[in-house]
């Protein structure tokens, strides 16, 4: 069963669009929108369980220039 999730993203001023670019290339990323509001880019991600989930918000998604802060939200099928 994957592990599915929405990133909510912030990123330094004037980014988001750069930063949704460059995160939609990033293998594991369904889907990379800037957005208006208290996060400027919301991701939907996807793993194969929660470590691989974690390995790729904390190295491949953190590390990109621009971001400063990430929530991660887990789907869950209730």
């Amino acid at each position: 069963m994957v592990v599915q999730a929405y990133i909510l993203i912030q990123t330094d001023v004037g980014k988001a669009a750069e930063v949704a670019t460059a995160i939609a290339q990033v293998k594991g990323v369904t889907l990379a929108e800037d957005v208006t509001g208290p996060y400027d880019v919301i991701v939907r991600a996807e793993a194969r369980n929660v470590d691989e989930l974690g390995k790729l918000v904390v190295s491949k998604v953190q590390n990109l220039e621009g971001i400063t802060r990430t929530l991660t939200c887990p789907v869950v099928h209730i």
